[in-house]
């Protein structure tokens, strides 16, 4: 499995939010420091403004902040809110497999259970 780079700047985002509260943080900042598209980073920034994981102020001295504290920005949460986390295209019950008592879903399910389990009850906190 390998994580979108979309999730890993979300992340990414939020800690760099997380380490200058005391002040409203520019995108363009944000992009320079990363060394990313700034339009790329804009995308990440609507989806985090919509999740209300972070708040966006216009204006001549607008820019980003976190809209929550980053204890209560639970990592595994964001992961499977950011993750497209269908790793078999069988993953919904499909008619199209020709492979009768397959197994192999349930094995990866079990894998992506491990791996978001390392990261449920973790917060942006732990990781800051």
């Amino acid at each position: 499995m390998k994580i979108t780079q979309f999730t890993d700047f979300s992340i990414r985002l939020l800690i760099y939010l997380s380490r200058h509260r005391d002040r409203v943080v520019t995108v363009r900042e944000v992009a320079e420091y990363y060394g990313i598209s700034a339009e790329h980073l804009k995308k990440i920034v609507r989806s985090l403004a919509d999740l209300g994981h972070l708040q966006t102020v216009r204006g001549k001295h607008g820019g980003l902040r976190l809209a929550r504290e980053p204890r209560d920005i639970d990592i595994g949460r964001l992961f499977r809110q950011q993750e497209n986390l269908a790793l078999l295209p069988c993953h919904e019950p499909c008619d199209g497999c020709p492979i009768d008592d397959c197994r192999l879903r349930g094995l990866v399910d079990n894998a992506l259970a491990a791996f978001l389990a390392v990261f449920d009850g973790k917060s942006l906190a732990d990781v800051i």
